[in-house]
């Protein structure tokens, strides 16, 4: 319909006849009546199935199989979207959507968030008085298109500012055994990673920040994860060596999450390695792009950390046996050139041995002759003094009839000037001693 030609919808609400009649009276509506001429109007203005793209929010699911959601002009997260429209996906209508899907491959997932592209009828809604769309099909391929579209223009401006490898540049700690887990507590990802960090009986040091991994508050949730892990770093509240960002499988809208940009941002700028382990193995996010390493599955993630663990413990224990068989060779060469020296020492010192003891026996020789000689030459100097002794023995003057005169003291008159009158005198003779007197007439004075 041309911009140009009159809105059926007006010429329906607002006929030319609308206004006072010939007596000036003003026509009234009832609520009733005005709200059957909308329906009619809209019915009129939109006659068929029309396609309506936008963006899904306030998606509820109600028990009796019914969906009922807004689709609003698409808008950043938290903003106020700019046009809104009421759209209800009934029961009969939801088997037929959800088989388009399932033939789509079951990629996307109708959630918060989520742009897309229906096929509806817009109808007036009497009861509550709101016009909405009558949804009955979708277009999967308009879905995956847009994100695509800001998939590729995300990982442009990323790879444009150096941001696909800042995080990959973050130094990997050796044993990194205080981790930050970032994921939906309760979950399957949620369990798997701490069961496997668990089995592997290290001592981890977890930390787990509980964060929403879809819908429209998972973004905020998840850089505001990021922001806290930086700031414990960083104020030294919180050592931390890793972070896993994990998820369970889900449809490609359901990860979504992880293609944001202010996510890959989040993942780039953190201060210490990202090991994400996001949905299954067919499934890449751009936070998969931008960590430090990528896994299949957050199962995958755990493993990778524990892997490095224990690696660092094998290097260490290969290190240790290195030392081990260094330390055995150092000690068997120490004892083999030991052993050479105690056969050289111990040929040289019996070489010594020998040399000596040829010595000692010479000395001993040469020592023992000069002992004979020695005591031939004493024993002939004795002979000759003991002849000599025997010569001035006094018995033998005795028996050629000598005497010995002493006085009491025992020592030998030699001369009568040593005599007093009245001394006593022993003399002796070869066969016995007699004793005298000195007599006073024969003193030497009177001799004289």
């Amino acid at each position: 319909m041309s911009s140009r030609e009159p809105d059926p919808a007006a010429r329906v609400l607002f006929p030319d006849d609308t206004g006072p009649d010939e007596s000036g009276r003003d026509d009234t509506y009832s609520v009733a009546e005005l709200s059957k001429r909308i329906a009619r109007a809209a019915a009129e203005a939109f006659p068929g199935d029309l396609w309506v793209s936008g963006q899904i929010r306030n998606l509820k699911r109600s028990n009796n199989g019914h969906v009922y959601f807004d689709l609003v002009e698409p808008c950043e997260m938290g903003a106020v979207p700019t046009s809104i429209i009421a759209v209800t996906l009934l029961a009969p209508e939801r088997v037929s959507v959800n088989n388009q899907l399932r033939r789509a491959g079951g990629s996307i997932r109708m959630d918060d968030g989520v742009e897309i592209r229906i096929q509806a009828r817009l109808r007036w809604y009497e009861p509550r008085g709101s016009l909405q769309l009558r949804m009955s099909a979708i277009d999967p391929a308009f879905t995956l298109g847009r994100l695509k579209a800001d998939r590729d223009r995300v990982l442009a401006t990323l790879s444009a500012q150096g941001l696909i490898e800042a995080n990959k540049a973050r130094p990997l700690a050796p044993v990194p055994l205080r981790v930050a887990l970032i994921t939906s507590t309760g979950t399957a990802a949620h369990a798997d990673v701490t069961a496997e960090l668990s089995a592997s009986g290290l001592a981890f040091d977890l930390w787990v920040l509980d964060v929403r991994t879809q819908g429209l508050e998972a973004v905020a949730q998840i850089v505001s994860a990021f922001g806290q892990v930086n700031q414990a770093i960083s104020q030294r509240q919180r050592e931390v060596d890793v972070v896993l960002l994990v998820r369970g499988g889900g449809a490609s809208t359901d990860l979504a999450v992880f293609d944001d940009e202010a996510v890959a941002r989040a993942v780039a700028g953190c201060a210490v390695p990202v090991f994400c382990g996001i949905g299954h193995e067919i499934d890449r996010s751009i936070a998969d792009e931008v960590a430090h390493s990528s896994h299949k599955t957050p199962t995958a993630a755990a493993g990778a950390v524990i892997d490095r663990v224990r690696q660092f413990l094998i290097r260490l224990d290969q290190a240790g046996e290195a030392v081990r068989r260094a330390a055995l060779a150092t000690t068997g060469e120490a004892e083999r050139r030991l052993h050479l020296r105690t056969v050289r020492v111990g040929g040289a010192v019996e070489r010594t041995l020998r040399s000596h003891d040829t010595r000692l026996t010479e000395r001993t020789t040469r020592i023992h002759r000069a002992a004979e000689r020695s005591l031939a030459a004493a024993d002939r100097d004795l002979q000759g003094r003991a002849a000599r002794a025997r010569a001035h023995d006094p018995a033998l003057a005795l028996a050629r009839g000598w005497t010995i005169t002493t006085g009491e003291d025992g020592r030998a008159v030699k001369s009568v000037a040593q005599l007093t009158a009245g001394d006593r005198l022993f003399t002796r003779f070869a066969d016995g001693t007699v004793a005298s007197t000195v007599d006073p007439a024969s003193s030497p004075e009177e001799q004289q």
